[in-house]
């Protein structure tokens, strides 16, 4: 009996073991910075509030081509571990300014520094580019100085990491090769330490004697978040600004009459709305499920109707490439006859003039025919043979071809139909009806009358609602009457309630589906027909 207790308590904590796991692997695509696609260190939160590591958002900045605006937005004390060896391989891949280099740019010109009046010059305005939203958000003009580290992020990256043993264990950073596994890590001195090790460096009667032992770490943070202005513990929240701020931000002229609460309040708010949105959540995992089945469905649908969709498409391209070729066909044709039957003119004429020349064809004939001396049978054959040399003289005499070389008659003007090509697009759904209030009103009966925009897509008929605003209001969705099929652009609603306040609106359809709704116009009926 006690054995199978045993297994049935050792089976259920493997079940929520194995639940543990696939949740955070599960939330591992939320802590990966949308830059290097790598988890996320030492994270920052843009005015957009989305995330991304400082050291991609000095790069990002540095491909923008700003320079001396990466600056870390906490100050953070030297480790002994600081070494390029133990630096994140991803870190040492970035070449960052110097820090001298940083004050030169400072004091030629770019941000503020003490002794010099603020709007001397022109502010420059930095620009990031959010690589979530794809927006430029303004980051001020102390770039990335003035933005805060997300910590909360920071320790869901750490507890993941212990979580999944991504990199396996944490190693000692001072021991010698080979290194120990660390056991400690240390917040002041930024570094994580063997036993040994951090006996060594914690000697016993020294200040660092009296540093707290933490668990070791890859990623060290401040005790608590800093105002990136002033160095100070941040202490309220500034719900017109939508930020964090210190004591000194509070006098300051920025966050004058502005709404600020303290930090604790806000949290309890936030914790309490996020509570209670994720018990919402959590406790309507059926809705989630249906509607997942019901997108599931809905991409599979779009899938095939996609393929459809492109399936018309070629087959109507298809067909008008048909109808080109056909067409090419018969204008090559009409071309080919009128060649055809020009040449054979031309040819005619040629063979005639041909026989012209001396010696040949019709002009040998007639000086044969000259050489006759019977003079009846001269007349005989000279009569047939003067009307032809008659005809051929006066042909040389207004000599003219048979026929023209040019084909310009057979010119195409398709600039009407490239346009019509041009402008082929897929068909648009029918604007919104505009109302028209000259012609419509209300008496025994509800007369609407309505058009299209000038540019709107055709519609093939409309759809008209109407309901009445002066009755008590039924729980759920507003309920509209309904007319279908609305050939034209008017309807008469006949015996309408007197002493009422209608609505009614109306929308187009066409073969692309159904246009916007018109705006709502009130019609009052009279109290009485």
């Amino acid at each position: 009996m006690a054995e199978g207790e045993d297994m049935q308590t050792f089976t259920s904590i493997m079940d929520a073991l194995v639940r543990i796991s696939t949740s955070m692997k599960n939330m591992e695509k939320e802590l990966l910075c949308p830059v290097c696609q790598e988890m996320y260190k030492q994270p920052l939160v843009l005015p957009c509030t989305h995330n991304v590591c400082q050291a991609c958002a000095r790069e990002v900045l540095g491909q923008q081509g700003y320079i001396g605006h990466g600056g870390d937005p906490i100050s953070e004390p030297t480790s002994p571990a600081s070494t390029p060896s133990t630096r994140s391989p991803r870190l040492s891949r970035r070449t960052l300014p110097k820090p001298d280099r940083l004050d030169r740019l400072l004091k030629s010109g770019f941000g503020t520094y003490p002794g010099r009046k603020r709007g001397a010059l022109h502010p420059q305005v930095i620009m990031f580019p959010c690589p979530t939203c794809q927006g430029d958000v303004e980051l001020g003009e102390r770039g990335l100085a003035g933005l805060f580290r997300n910590l909360t992020l920071e320790r869901v990256v750490e507890r993941y990491r212990q979580s999944v043993s991504v990199g396996g264990a944490i190693l000692c950073q001072l021991c010698k090769p080979p290194p120990l596994e660390a056991t400690k890590g240390c917040t002041e001195c930024r570094a994580t330490f063997c036993n040994e090790c951090f006996k060594l460096f914690h000697p016993w009667g020294t200040q660092k004697a009296q540093h707290e032992p933490t668990l070791p770490t890859l990623s060290f943070r401040p005790k608590g978040l800093m105002c990136p202005d002033h160095k100070e513990e941040v202490t309220h929240y500034c719900k017109t600004c939508q930020r964090l701020v210190c004591q000194l931000c509070r006098v300051r002229r920025t966050h004058s009459g502005h709404k600020i609460t303290p930090v604790l309040s806000a949290y309890q708010a936030l914790k309490d709305k996020l509570t209670k949105s994720l018990t919402y959540i959590l406790g309507n995992q059926d809705t989630v499920q249906t509607q997942i089945c019901e997108l599931e469905e809905t991409v599979r649908h779009t899938e095939v109707s996609g393929q459809q969709a492109k399936e018309e498409v070629s087959q109507l391209v298809r067909g008008l490439g048909a109808v080109l070729e056909e067409k090419r066909a018969s204008l090559l044709q009409a071309i080919e006859e009128c060649q055809q039957e020009r040449l054979t003119r031309l040819s005619t004429q040629l063979q005639e003039h041909r026989s012209l020349l001396d010696g040949s064809g019709l002009v040998g004939y007639a000086q044969e025919v000259l050489k006759e001396t019977d003079q009846p049978c001269f007349v005989q054959a000279a009569k047939q043979l003067h009307n032809r040399i008659a005809r051929a003289t006066e042909a040389l005499q207004t000599f003219r071809p048979a026929a023209s070389s040019s084909f310009r008659h057979c010119q195409l003007d398709v600039g009407r139909e490239m346009k019509l090509l041009t402008e082929l697009n897929f068909l648009r759904v029918p604007e919104a009806p505009v109302i028209d209030t000259q012609r419509t009103f209300a008496y025994d009966q509800i007369f609407l009358c309505w058009r299209l925009p000038p540019h709107s897509p055709p519609a093939w008929h409309y759809t008209v609602e109407f309901r009445r605003t002066d009755v008590p209001a039924q729980p759920g969705p507003t309920r509209w009457q309904r007319r279908e099929e609305v050939r034209g652009t008017s309807a008469l609603l006949e015996n309408p309630d007197t002493g009422s306040v209608y609505v009614l609106r109306v929308r187009g359809c066409n073969k692309a589906g159904y246009g916007e709704y018109s705006e709502d116009v009130h019609l009052h009926t009279p109290p009485a027909p």
